[in-house]
């Protein structure tokens, strides 16, 4: 175990640096420098002027070079003018004797955030941690619903229950997040139509609307009425997924040969199921269930844009189209993190599950 976790973060070390890279040379493309240089100094700036303030910022080092000052492997640049020292790891009026000469990734510094005027660092976590609790709802509602719908329907393959909840889960994985949240929201959040309007009529609100179509208010305290749709619009769509994979390996347990052998001794259908099929047919859905949290990470861009719930996808976007270099930087390093993370979490994981499985 301790060799497969040697090997793995081995693995992941070299993926990281790898993947890092090319997010890197990506964003720090000579177009991307230029818009920076603009955005920073003066849209008006002549191409000899932006030259001239990518040179004196540090940027116009050569890509390795800057990679790895950005790392933190690498000195810091610094330069003189007029008599006054600058440089990455200085801070304005610092003295450059009591500077560090590292100041990367390894050291903590995840720079300056362009858009937000904040160091990225306390923003991603911030952020991440906003997006953190939209997750943990998100999976708790999510994965229950989707193993109980996978068994119920794996349980009694071809019935009338197992096509009724296949066609459930294959309408709502077939259906985008972007039209089951206007869907929710014009169902349950507004006051013009939907059954907001008749709830009110009945006297089973106090409100105008059943739920907020934001939830822009959750930053200060969620509550089910201002994070049940975002919350219901990514479960939605990731229940159907897991459900269909959990049914498919519940339907082939269940005709395998220990399970007959049990069903002949006399032990009982739900005996069966909870003592000798369900955890074989776990092992699939599991590492369906892993990969879920870098869909989550990655994939609630459309949902928190779509209710203005500032976390770690509404920050990307925010990043990307402003075109912050230091932000776009450190949320990649945070969505391949996560990504290698929960994939050594599923290996390790199979073991639990079946015994059989070894790492090597």
């Amino acid at each position: 175990m301790l060799m497969f976790i040697a090997r793995r973060t081995a693995a992941m070390g070299l993926t990281a640096l790898c993947l890092t890279f090319a997010v890197f040379w990506l964003t720090n493309l000579p177009a991307n420098l230029e818009k920076l240089a603009k955005s920073e100094a003066s849209a008006r700036m002549t191409d000899d002027q932006v030259t001239s303030w990518l040179d004196r910022n540090g940027y116009a080092e050569p890509l390795l070079h800057r990679y790895g000052e950005w790392l933190g492997v690498l000195p810091g640049w610094t330069r003189t003018e007029d008599g006054t020292t600058v440089g990455r790891c200085l801070d304005p009026g610092q003295d450059p004797a009591t500077a560090p000469r590292h100041c990367g990734l390894l050291q903590g510094d995840w720079g300056q955030s362009t858009v937000f005027k904040a160091p990225v660092a306390g923003l991603v976590a911030d952020r991440l941690a906003a997006t953190g609790w939209l997750m943990l709802w998100v999976m708790l509602v999510m994965v229950p619903s989707a193993l109980v719908i996978g068994v119920l329907s794996g349980m009694r393959e071809g019935s009338r229950l197992d096509r009724g909840l296949s066609t459930f889960s294959i309408a709502s994985t077939a259906t985008p997040e972007y039209v089951s949240g206007v869907v929710l929201v014009a169902l349950l959040a507004s006051s013009a139509t939907g059954l907001s309007p008749l709830f009110k009529d009945w006297g089973l609100i106090s409100g105008n609307t059943i739920f907020m179509g934001t939830a822009t208010s959750a930053a200060n305290g969620i509550t089910l009425w201002n994070f049940g749709l975002p919350v219901a619009t990514i479960a939605l769509y990731g229940t159907g997924y897991i459900a269909r994979m959990t049914r498919a390996s519940m339907a082939e347990v269940m005709t395998a040969q220990y399970i007959r052998t049990a069903r002949l001794k006399g032990a009982g259908f739900g005996r069966v199921v909870l003592r000798h099929a369900l955890r074989n047919a776990l092992i699939a859905p599991f590492t369906v269930i892993m990969l879920q949290f870098p869909w989550l990470l990655n994939g609630v861009v459309i949902v928190e844009t779509l209710f203005n719930y500032k976390g770690f996808g509404w920050t990307l976007v925010q990043a990307a189209g402003n075109n912050d270099i230091e932000l776009l930087l450190a949320c990649s390093v945070v969505a391949v993190l996560v990504v290698l993370v929960t994939q050594v979490i599923s290996d390790i994981g199979y073991v639990f599950l079946n015994p059989r499985i070894r790492l090597t």
